[in-house]
């Protein structure tokens, strides 16, 4: 099951939830794609986590589905789940996944599709499509933490834990399991405080789909930059409604 929720109005929390591990089979994809949709079509969303439930961020694909499929439908297979981690990184707003336990395989891919990583102390990464006599996230890993750090663990296929991946740049941060969704939510309500427009130029230009010059033009025009103007001018905070 995929669970859209929304702890806050400005935030959207989209939970994996296949026990045991969160694999993605392609009826959990097609609802995991429906939710970002409605994000998509949600203005008051700010900002997005993405998590899973049971212990697991996300395994990657159903392996149960996947003995079955022939060559050519294994390998649609394979390229829709890529289409669906690109849906994910082109979301409007920042994507934060909140990662706990295994995201290996597919489940990589996905976590590297999000803005930013925030990981448990518990958890366990890996770029394991060598072992499965596949390749899978050379592409975003290596744009991610460049060729000398990304190589070792696409080349080896083997795990590397939470220390690993903040050292690498996996991910962002390091948190206890108990503590990592609250912490999650605390990010979240900084950028959904942000000016929307702003945030949503910042996340284009960072991610290579857009420059500052093309986006300036219309950010300066902008009815929240001249709020944040007038409030700074005022010394009151600033209250953006992403006009």
């Amino acid at each position: 099951m995929i669970h859209l929720s929304f702890p806050e109005p400005s935030i959207a929390l989209i939970e994996l939830d296949t026990a045991p591990a969160n694999v993605l089979a392609m009826a959990e994809r097609a609802r995991l794609l429906e939710a970002f949709a409605a994000v998509e079509t949600d203005k008051a969303v700010r900002a997005v986590i993405l998590t899973g439930r049971n212990g697991a961020f996300c395994t990657g694909d159903d392996l149960a589905e996947a003995i079955i499929r022939d060559a050519d439908t294994q390998s649609a297979a394979i390229l829709h789940f890529l289409a669906m981690c690109d849906t994910v990184a082109a979301c409007r707003v920042p994507v934060i996944a909140a990662i706990d336990g295994w995201c290996i395989g597919g489940g990589l891919e996905l976590a590297l599709a999000a803005d930013i990583r925030l990981a448990s102390n518990r958890a366990s990464f890996a770029c394991s499509a060598v072992r499965m006599g596949l390749t899978a996230s050379a592409d975003r890993l290596t744009a991610l933490i460049g060729q000398s750090r990304a190589k070792p663990h696409l080349l080896t296929g083997a795990p590397f834990d939470a220390a690993r991946a903040l050292a690498d740049g996996v991910a962002a941060e390091v948190h206890p399991a108990d503590g990592l969704l609250d912490a999650a939510l605390a990010m979240a309500r900084v950028i959904a405080s942000r000016a929307p427009l702003a945030i949503e130029a910042t996340k284009r230009v960072a991610s290579g789909a857009s420059t500052t010059e093309a986006e300036i033009p219309a950010l300066a025009a902008s009815a929240d930059h001249a709020e944040a103007r007038a409030a700074f001018m005022a010394k009151r905070p600033a209250v953006f409604t992403g006009r």
